[in-house]
């Protein structure tokens, strides 16, 4: 079986946030995709089966656990599928419904997920000790905490304790703050060391939820945001109602074939 590695939300190489795609001959067991999944050591690998009619099986495996959602390796997926000869409108069956895509001239792929509305709350017990940061905002969303604070160098200054972090109740916790100063409209880090990533570079799913919230704040439904790990990535965001719009490039870094 062919596997990948992928650069996505660059056009430049060890940029980004790099994914695993795994292109399956057939199905396989769950506890086999983990270990593939732990053996890559990415924060998610990708597991593709059917590209010739209809969605696509995609599922997604972090180093520990399966997961529910995610952009960078589906933004990987798709630019592997059309750098094989696939074109047009691609669909993928996942945990979170059909998910699309489709590539524009230049290489921007442009994948259509569902928004994640977060709802006010309280900060809970242990996250801003954790953080070390000082909230002017919180909320939950499905599966994530959103956590705004007061400005982009707040957000490039947060080291979080990540053992403490861990036992927050959350699939993981969005740090963000408006791009004012920056050449973004907003800017964001994300931290899941409770489902065995860190830090992630860039987070599609993420931008599920930060889009709906900064277009209300900011009054506009296109935006630009930027992810400021120390790898950096830029997700072009179009908020559509209920459905949100990241786009990215992605680059190949390198391909091969599991022996197992």
């Amino acid at each position: 079986m062919r596997i990948f590695t992928v650069d996505s939300f660059t056009d430049r190489p060890f940029r980004g946030n790099p994914a695993a795609v795994c292109l399956l001959d057939d199905t396989v067991p769950d506890e086999w995709m983990q270990a593939v999944a732990a053996e890559m050591r990415h924060s998610e690998t990708a597991f593709v089966l059917g590209q010739a009619e209809g969605p696509c099986s995609l599922r997604w495996f972090t180093p520990a656990v399966e997961v529910a959602l995610c952009g960078h390796a589906t933004l990987a997926t798709a630019h592997v599928l059309y750098s094989l000869g696939e074109s047009g409108r691609l669909e993928f069956d996942t945990k979170s419904g059909v998910l699309a895509t489709e590539q524009a001239d230049g290489g921007l792929i442009a994948m259509d997920f569902p928004a994640k509305q977060a709802a006010p709350c309280p900060p809970p017990d242990g996250l801003v000790e954790a953080l070390g940061v000082t909230p002017v905002w919180t909320g939950r969303s499905e599966f994530d905490l959103l956590v705004e604070v007061g400005s982009a160098d707040e957000v490039r200054a947060a080291e979080p304790d990540m053992a403490r972090l861990a036992e927050v109740e959350a699939r993981g916790v969005i740090v963000t703050a408006s791009g004012e100063g920056t050449s973004a409209d907003y800017v964001s880090r994300f931290f899941g060391p409770r489902v065995g990533v860190p830090e992630d570079p860039v987070t599609g799913s993420a931008h599920c939820v930060l889009a709906p919230h900064w277009s209300a704040r900011l009054g506009r439904d296109a935006l630009v945001g930027e992810q400021v790990s120390r790898r950096g990535g830029t997700v072009r965001t179009t908020l559509r109602g209920e459905r949100v719009e990241l786009a990215g490039h992605a680059v190949t870094i390198w391909s091969g074939e599991l022996e197992v």
